[in-house]
Formats: C-alpha cells, sequence, structure tokens
C-alpha cells in the first residue's frame, strides 16, 4: 500500500508524539508554567521556596523530573560491531573468465547462440576478474545441483567463517545471545541457524532467525534486526549475523536473456558479524542504520525469483533496475543527510531549494559533499552500472569508488556479503584510523536501498583477512 504524501505526514506526526509523549509533557507544563513565572518576575521571588505555593513547588520539582525523563529515554543506545570475518575460498575454486566462456559455451545445452553471446559480453563488461571462485558442484562437467550440494557449499562457507570470527574475538560461543542467518535463496529444513546452532553447541535458549528472500541487502537487515533486539536487552549481549548466498541449488534453464545475469555475476562468498550492547572489544559502532522501500511495480519487478513462460525458475534482473536503484538511493539518500551533513552543507542545500522554489527551477539543486560526513564509502556491487550510478549520484572520487571496484574484481557478486568484503579491503590498505566513518549502502528485491554508518573506535593491528594474499596486486584496472 502506498501512502499519499499527506498521510505520510500525518503517521510521521503521529510516530512522532508516541515516541516523544515525555518531550511533549514537559513542554506543555513548561509553557503553562510561564505565565505564573512572568506574575513574580523571573528575578524575583519566584526563586524563594518560602515565596512559592504547594502547587508552584510541585511544577517546579516537576520540571527536574520531567528532564531527567527524557533524557532517559532519548538516550541512544548504542550498538557495536566487535569484529567481522569474510569467507576466503581456496584457488581450487578459481573461475578464470575463460574458463567461465568455455563452460557457458560448452556445458550449457540449454543455452542457444543468442544467449551465449549475450552472456559473453555481460562477462567482458563486468569487472569481474581472473580470481572469483564457484563452489564446488558448479566445477563438476555437467554442474551437479540440488539439496545436497547446496547444503554442502553452505557448511564450507558459514563453519570455516564462523570458525575464523570466533577465532578472532576469543568469544566463547555460549556467550551468543543471537543468531541471525540471511539467506535469500536456499531456506531448508533443518535451517542454516539450526546447522550453526548444532555446531557450534549454543545455547538452547538462543533467539535464532533464518531470513530469505531480501535480496543483497539482507547484510543491513540482518544487522538492523540485531541492533533492535540488542537494544531492548538490558545485560551485555552477543548477537552473531552471518550472511551468505547458495549457488549450487539451482540454475536458470531457460532463454529469457536478463534471468541469466546471476550466473554472470554471482559468486561464492560469505561473512560473519558479531555485534553487542557493550562496547568492551569493540571495533565499530553504529551510528545509523535506515531502510527504504520503493513501491512501485518497476521497483517491486526489478529483482525478484520467478518462472518463465516455461516454467524455468530464476532471479530476474530486469532492465529497469538501475533507474530502480537511482530513486531508493535518493530517498535513502535524503533521509540519512540531515542525521549525517554538517550544518554548512545542509545551509547550502537549503538555500539552494528555496532559490529553485523561488525562481521556478531555474536553479540547480545543490548536492550535498558527503564526503564532508564520512571518509568511507562501501557500495554494494552489484555490478559495474550500479557502482558507477552512485558514484556520479553522490560525487565521489574513484578512491571512494575504488573498495567496491575491486572487491567486484576480486570475488565478484557475493551478494549480502560484499560489503564486508568492502569494509575488510579498506582495512587492508590500512586507510582505516580512529573516529573515520563509513558509509555502507545496500541495494536488494523489494526493491530496497539500505544505508548504515559505522564510526571506527579501533582500526585493526592486522591483515588477516580475504585479502590478506592479493591485497598488494590492488588497485588493479578493472
Amino acid at each position: 500500500m502506498i501512502l499519499s504524501p499527506n498521510n505520510r505526514y500525518l503517521r510521521s506526526l503521529h510516530q512522532f508524539l508516541v515516541n516523544n509523549v515525555a518531550v511533549v509533557i514537559a513542554i506543555a507544563f513548561t509553557v503553562s508554567f510561564l505565565p505564573v513565572a512572568a506574575q513574580f518576575g523571573f528575578g524575583g521571588r519566584i526563586f524563594y521556596l518560602h515565596a512559592m505555593r504547594p502547587s508552584y513547588l510541585s511544577l517546579v520539582g516537576f520540571l527536574p523530573a520531567a528532564a531527567v525523563t527524557i533524557f532517559l529515554v532519548n538516550r541512544s543506545h548504542d550498538v557495536y560491531l566487535v569484529d567481522y570475518a569474510c569467507f576466503k575460498p581456496s584457488s581450487y575454486y578459481r573461475v578464470p573468465l575463460a574458463t567461465f566462456r568455455e563452460y557457458v559455451t560448452h556445458f550449457m545445452p540449454f543455452l542457444d547462440d543468442r544467449n551465449i553471446r549475450f552472456m559473453t559480453r555481460v562477462l567482458d563488461r563486468s569487472g569481474l576478474g581472473e580470481e572469483t571462485c564457484f563452489p564446488p558442484s558448479l566445477h563438476c562437467i555437467p554442474p551437479s545441483l540440488g539439496f545436497s550440494h547446496a547444503r554442502a557449499e553452505a557448511e564450507l562457507v558459514i563453519f570455516s567463517t564462523v570458525d575464523d570470527l570466533l577465532r578472532k574475538t576469543c568469544i566463547s560461543p555460549a556467550a551468543i545471545d543471537i543468531l541471525i542467518v540471511n539467506c535469500s535463496l536456499f531456506c531448508p529444513a533443518p535451517s542454516y541457524s539450526d546447522m550453526i546452532i548444532n555446531r557450534y553447541k549454543l545455547r538452547s535458549d538462543i533467539r535464532s532467525v533464518h531470513l530469505s528472500g531480501m535480496g543483497c541487502s539482507a547484510g543491513l537487515i540482518s544487522v538492523g534486526l540485531a541492533k533492535n533486539l540488542l537494544q531492548v536487552t538490558p545485560h551485555a549481549t552477543y548477537a552473531l549475523v552471518v550472511s551468505t548466498e547458495t549457488l549450487s541449488n539451482f540454475m536458470y534453464e531457460g532463454k529469457r536473456r536478463e534471468m541469466h545475469l546471476p550466473t554472470v555475476l554471482f559468486r561464492m562468498g560469505g561473512a560473519a558479524a558479531l555485534i553487542s550492547n557493550s562496547r568492551n572489544k569493540a571495533r565499530f559502532r553504529l551510528k545509523h542504520l535506515l531502510r527504504t522501500i520503493t513501491g512501485t511495480e518497476s521497483a517491486y519487478r526489478s529483482v525478484i525469483l520467478e518462472e518463465d513462460e516455461e516454467g524455468n525458475l530464476g532471479v530476474n534482473l530486469s532492465k529497469d533496475i538501475i533507474g530502480v536503484a537511482g530513486d531508493a538511493l535518493r530517498s535513502s539518500i535524503r533521509s540519512i543527510a540531515p542525521l549525517i551533513l554538517p550544518a554548512s552543507q545542509k545551509l547550502l542545500f537549503f538555500l539552494s531549494c528555496m532559490a529553485r522554489k523561488v525562481l521556478g527551477g531555474k536553479v540547480q539543486l545543490y548536492i550535498p559533499n558527503f564526503c564532508t560526513a564520512v571518509e568511507h564509502f562501501c557500495i554494494h556491487p552489484g555490478g559495474p552500472a550500479v557502482i558507477d550510478a552512485v558514484q556520479n549520484g553522490l560525487r565521489l572520487s574513484e578512491n571512494h569508488a575504488e573498495p567496491s571496484r575491486m572487491t567486484l574484481h576480486r570475488f565478484g557478486n557475493t551478494s549480502s556479503s560484499s560489503l564486508w568484503y568492502e569494509l575488510a579491503y579498506i582495512e587492508a590498505k590500512g586507510r582505516m584510523h580512529k573516529r573515520d566513518r563509513v558509509l555502507m549502502i545496500a541495494f536488494g528485491s523489494g526493491y530496497k536501498c539500505n544505508v548504515a554508518v559505522w564510526e571506527c573506535i579501533q582500526p585493526t593491528d592486522n591483515a588477516d583477512g580475504p585479502w590478506e594474499k592479493c591485497i598488494h596486486r590492488y588497485p588493479m584496472k578493472a
């Protein structure tokens, strides 16, 4: 359901009044107190207790209590990133571009010449390098797909990543209170969360969730869910967030070209993050996290799992995806900009809006410089066109877009875990410093655009990560 602008404003006003009831009450009492104070004079007997009536004394006592209440209600319940880990695929799983072309040409008999030309042309422009990886089942001739192969891929990616994270953080699995796993295309029974609970002997009362169908933005959705659960927990708590995508469960075998794009761009990968409501051992603080959904029909159908006319199941990436992504990004930026931009940028934007309205649209709207608010950007590597659109829309330099392009080149599009590979790139390059801020931008089906801002508390002092053995070769021309 798409709300009209007036309904949106009324709903926003209602939410503000409900969420800030203490503020509203305090303002009402303060306004009612001002006429009484004016009768006595602000510098006169109003400040002497013997001159006050009991009702005035109660009112004066209420104001400090209201101020304390406002502080307690509206104080921030900070959430922190203790550490994260990304899956490091073995060189055995590498798929050079020449191998992929041969794979498409000779071992996918359901493709006709037209689709083969399309896929090879997309591959040439994809920005992928020679070291992206497929899961073991897709290296078979012919490819082996199905439940058992998908589960084996998930165990390979998830267990090795979680093992790495627990080793880095030295946190006991028994200390984890919340488990959130996201995988869009494969939701087996038992679920991935059950797999992790059984493998690491997590507590029987752990709160676990398996998210599916959220697309490439599911990583930040999972972080947002972890944040909500952590903020209502009074004691120090850890939440384990695991993001991955499984490629071994199915492959599109039809003729529609746009539904072959995931086969070209998606690669094996995964990440795990340990989130906490305690600052102890934390490396990043989550400052802001916003979620935007574009509620149009073209947005809904831009990234969707569907069947074609022949009954073949696949992920449809429509030709409208760049335009839809741009609309979702603009909506998200309008929401996040007031929270992070400095006053100077807000003023310039406000003045340009006023001039544009007064002069009837003859003045170009000022685009805020987000580089004054954050130092690093992690853009979802959905493809070169997506990265270019975000870079141009936010007026970013090549250095700001470098983590996204190099992640696409080295690891491909690993769906919801891609942003963690980009953050690892920035740290592996030694560019992260204390108090630096990172803006993450994720796109996904729906159509969703999620943004998160992290502030660095403690940069990493080691290069152990997915870029450990190859960071010296980057950046390179994608």
